[in-house]
């Protein structure tokens, strides 16, 4: 099946992974432009409603733990359109929400939805090409994926502009709609339910632990997962530093944000580059030190009142391409002594991700600051955690499992 996927159906297929991969980063990035119109309809503040990025990114770390044994369990298909279908009804949920609370449940619905999409288009590439094909397939899927967060706040900043905030999560629910149908019509089936996958909790904790307490595996999984949080505390502080300390409007907002995604995006694509040249963990290394270093005069900065507009988003600029180097590097790092259990780590290190970054982004929403220094606090603290997790962890590394150069640059991010 594979091979004649390859020579027939290969761009209908990626197509089809890309847009199920860019669900969640549009559900994320889209309503940014909306909060302060949003706070205004359901009465409360810009931070209160950042809560609700925060808990998508909850319900995008518990989806990472169940839904890799539900696809093995009961084949690709189905677990995907359940969680389509529940996306689908938590976005009318919230274009229904008439208070804050309401709001951050159906966020939370909508992420554990959402995330069978993203973790199933990963798992479906080892379905449908050869082994030697899945980085290639996997860096055009990033390709995809870095479309969102350029894309999603445009579109959003002109639907809450021209018919209101809950136009947004109108075109969330049709645009998944759309990609359900193709997903269902085009898709083929993939790999084959297996009913002696158990779903049982206690061996699948025993499972996480075992992976767990492998010293590559938490040193670069933790440090990576604090310093990756400065991209999640950007997403959920960018509209109180920009729409209220700035007074940007939603337009002004939305190409600010994607101009700043070009530094995370673009970092990236650098870091394949800079992997041709030195080992993983020299970079790794050295763009954490950088971020420690650049967040710091950041922090420094902003107390004391030193920076504009066009300061801080060269700043932001910094720190998110730091980011975008430290991570892909960090993830493959502690995904290289795994095997037979690499699916299962992958697992258990999106969960880090998205737990660390939940927690992170969520301090931004419960200070409910209107000033710019705690969201820039948060993301500096953040930066130094994980500065000083990968130092104490590196000695316990008795010795390091190296990768190569390919393997941090087909890991992909958000």
């Amino acid at each position: 099946m594979r091979m004649s996927l390859l020579h027939k159906n290969t761009f209908v297929v990626i197509l089809i992974l890309g847009a199920l991969s860019t669900v969640s980063p549009f559900a994320i990035d889209m309503y940014l432009p909306a909060f302060p119109q949003i706070a205004g309809a359901l009465h409360t503040t810009v931070a209160q409603i950042s809560l609700s990025v925060s808990s998508y990114f909850i319900g995008l770390a518990l989806g990472q733990v169940f839904y890799g044994p539900l696809l093995d369990r009961f084949g690709r298909k189905k677990p995907l359109y359940v969680g389509l279908v529940i996306f689908i009804l938590a976005s009318i949920g919230c274009m229904f929400a008439r208070n804050i609370e309401t709001l951050i449940v159906f966020r939370f619905i909508q992420a554990l939805g959402g995330c069978a999409a993203q973790v199933g288009s990963m798992t479906m590439v080892r379905d449908f090409f050869p082994v030697e094909e899945n980085a290639r397939v996997i860096s055009l899927l990033i390709l995809i994926l870095s479309v969102s967060p350029l894309l999603a706040p445009t579109v959003g900043g002109l639907l809450v502009g021209y018919w209101g905030w809950q136009a947004v999560f109108i075109t969330l629910a049709a645009i998944t709609a759309v990609i359900l149908a193709a997903t269902t019509i085009f898709l083929p089936r993939g790999h084959r339910p297996d009913p002696t996958v158990s779903l049982k909790p206690w061996p699948i904790m025993l499972g996480f632990y075992h992976i767990f307490k492998n010293p590559q595996f938490y040193t670069f999984a933790i440090s990576g997962a604090f310093a990756f949080a400065g991209l999640f505390v950007y997403v959920a502080g960018a509209p109180i530093i920009f729409m209220e300390v700035f007074h940007v409007s939603a337009h002004t907002f939305s190409g600010i944000f994607a101009f700043l995604s070009i530094g995370f995006i673009g970092a990236s694509q650098v870091n394949v580059i800079l992997g041709r040249r030195f080992k993983p963990e020299t970079v790794f290394r050295t763009a954490l030190y950088c971020q420690a270093f650049f967040g710091a005069i950041f922090l420094i900065g902003t107390f004391n009142h030193w920076y504009g507009l066009y300061a801080t988003i060269a700043l932001f600029f910094l720190n998110l391409a730091c980011v975008g180097i430290i991570y892909p590097n960090a993830a493959a790092l502690a995904l290289a002594p795994f095997g037979e259990q690499a699916g299962r780590a992958a697992a258990l290190l999106g969960f880090l991700q998205m737990g660390v970054g939940a927690l992170a982004s969520t301090g931004v929403g419960l200070l409910n600051s209107h000033e710019a220094l705690p969201a820039i606090a948060v993301l500096v603290i953040s930066a130094f955690i994980g500065f000083i997790i990968y130092t104490w962890g590196k000695r316990q590394i008795p010795a390091l499992t190296e990768i190569s150069p390919e393997s941090a640059a087909a890991i992909p991010t958000y």
